[in-house]
């Protein structure tokens, strides 16, 4: 062929098969090939093996060296360049980002001392691009160039689209149920050997790296999702997590709505789970919600079905989408208030429902019922005590608005639920406590409460509004300030490790600790939390 497209496939199928002919060399007896592909690669050994190889093939060779392998920030550090040459380079590679952009230098490989460097080049680039993908949906589409023999060498998927049995020679290949953001973070790994996720695609680029069987892409997405779970997506990662198959993810999933199941009920993403999801987590013994928060978050879901089914919301209809997953709403077991002020005047239930379920909280003889009555085991939580002892003297343990404060860290991620106080050395007392929870100065989590000691030595327990997520291997910062009586137990004996459970827990004194407390003594005998 002699036309400029032409020039360009010889010399990509020149280049491509120069590697093969350099690993065939290596072994012994020659190479199985399939009938489709054995007239070009016969072409290319013989004007392979009647000329001599550039030297640009030995660098190729110790590539395949079982070296381990590096990773793209070690082939692109982030350094100045020490020459002219690496200027232009990095020219030339942020200029590839941009789509379709051609690389104009004749010598632009001279510029780049590694195949990976070189290959990167080829990223989202129409030079020698054998193939194109119309990516997304319609009205939102994007043209992509390609290069077959990459893309083969890196999923199995496009090996057998461009070059298996039923291989169909196509220009452009249409793409409607990925993401283009997703589309080109899949191709720079398999170009670039560099992962890019961003929260806002990773699901997405998870779907394309499942579609297309690129596991360590995948594997990377979930190891993304897992680092950033937290009780606003829980629900939404808990349905992707079923979809594509990842136990790991799923079992984390389930550990935040757990321990935080108010905050994933009430989230804006437990609106967006499907029917499955939804029923899964109604079921849910474990859940650690008020059952007049379950209620009230399953009819929030039923709205927005109603929507998306486009059915007009009323009462009727979330009724009727909701279907059977209604009786695994647990409302027998709400608080009587719960349900005369909540459920009963809603709508949802049938004049016979409310009165049985009435008649379920006041009668000695307890009608039937097709709602689950009993109520949900809910979390255990555990204490971990950092004291071997307390004490008190006649000038210790005081309060005048000052701040008891204790670092901690975790080898594993918990939910803390609460701190564990003393209370008065000087007979029964009311106590107002003040606690709060920071990370670097960050307050995440705070509540203003009371609690009543009865002069012993015993612990009592101060609750936050919601249990906070406390990730491992980073140190977070309890505080309290108490106001009541002046004089308390404290602790004494203080430990810097302690293993409580499946959990280590190490402390170390705070800097915002005014008020004496420290490792060795003082206040905040126990954290309180899920695991």
């Amino acid at each position: 062929m002699v036309d400029a497209k032409g020039k360009n496939m010889k010399c990509l199928t020149f280049f491509l098969m120069l590697p093969e002919t350099v690993k065939n060399r290596s072994k012994k007896g020659p190479k199985k090939v399939s009938p489709s592909n054995s007239s070009s690669i016969s072409s290319s050994s013989s004007s392979s093996s009647s000329s001599k190889l550039p030297p640009v093939c030995y660098e190729i060779i110790t590539l395949k060296t079982k070296k381990k392998k590096k990773m793209a920030a070690e082939i692109f550090p982030n350094k100045k360049p020490a020459n002219s040459n690496s200027n232009s380079a990095q020219q030339y590679h942020q200029q590839n980002l941009n789509n379709n952009n051609t690389i104009p230098s004749p010598n632009w490989q001279g510029l780049y001392g590694t195949i990976r460097e070189r290959n990167a080049i080829m990223f989202n680039n129409e030079l020698m691009a054998d193939v194109h993908f119309v990516v997304g949906p319609p009205g939102g589409t994007q043209r992509l160039p390609g290069h077959k023999y990459v893309l083969a060498v890196g999923s199995s998927v496009f090996h057998a689209m461009f070059y298996g049995e039923l291989a169909e020679d196509k220009d452009e290949i249409r793409i409607p149920d990925v993401e283009p953001a997703a589309f080109l973070a899949m191709l720079k790994y398999l170009y670039c050997d560099e992962i890019d996720l961003a929260a806002d695609t990773v699901l997405a680029t998870l779907y394309a790296a499942k579609k297309y069987i690129v596991p360590h892409l995948a594997r990377a997405c979930v190891n993304f999702l897992e680092t950033s779970l937290s009780a606003k997506n829980a629900c939404v990662l808990l349905s992707q997590s079923c979809l594509f198959e990842e136990p790991d993810l799923t079992q984390r999933c389930w550990e935040v709505i757990d321990a935080q199941a108010e905050l994933a009920l009430k989230s804006e993403g437990f609106c967006d789970i499907d029917f499955q999801t939804l029923e899964s987590i109604l079921k849910r013994e474990t859940l650690n919600a008020k059952e007049i928060v379950v209620f009230e978050a399953a009819l929030c879901w039923a709205e927005v079905e109603c929507q998306r089914q486009e059915l007009t919301p009323t009462i009727e209809n979330k009724r009727k989408v909701l279907g059977k997953a209604l009786y695994l709403i647990r409302i027998p077991t709400m608080a009587l208030d719960d349900f005369a002020n909540g459920a009963a005047q809603s709508g949802v239930l049938t004049l016979n429902e409310t009165n049985d379920i009435f008649l379920w909280y006041t009668a000695a003889k307890k009608p039937d019922l097709e709602f689950v009555s009993n109520p949900r085991k809910g979390l255990v939580p555990q204490r971990c005590h950092r004291f071997q002892s307390c004490a008190y003297r006649s000038n210790q343990w005081r309060y005048r608005g000052r701040c008891d404060s204790i670092q901690f860290a975790v080898d594993k991620r918990v939910f803390i639920a609460g701190f564990g106080l003393y209370g008065s050395s000087c007979g029964s007392a009311e106590y107002s406590a003040k606690i709060e929870l920071k990370r670097q100065g960050v307050i995440l989590g705070q509540n203003l409460s009371k609690y009543f000691s009865d002069g012993s030595s015993n612990t009592f327990p101060v609750w936050f509004e919601y249990p906070v997520q406390i990730e491992p291997d980073t140190f977070y910062t309890a505080s309290v300030i108490l106001d009541g009586n002046e004089l308390s137990y404290f602790g004494q004996e203080g430990m810097t490790e302690v293993q409580c459970g499946k959990v280590t827990v190490q402390f170390q004194c705070s800097s915002d600790s005014t008020n004496g407390t420290g490792v060795q003594g003082g206040q905040i005998p126990e954290l309180i939390f899920y695991a």
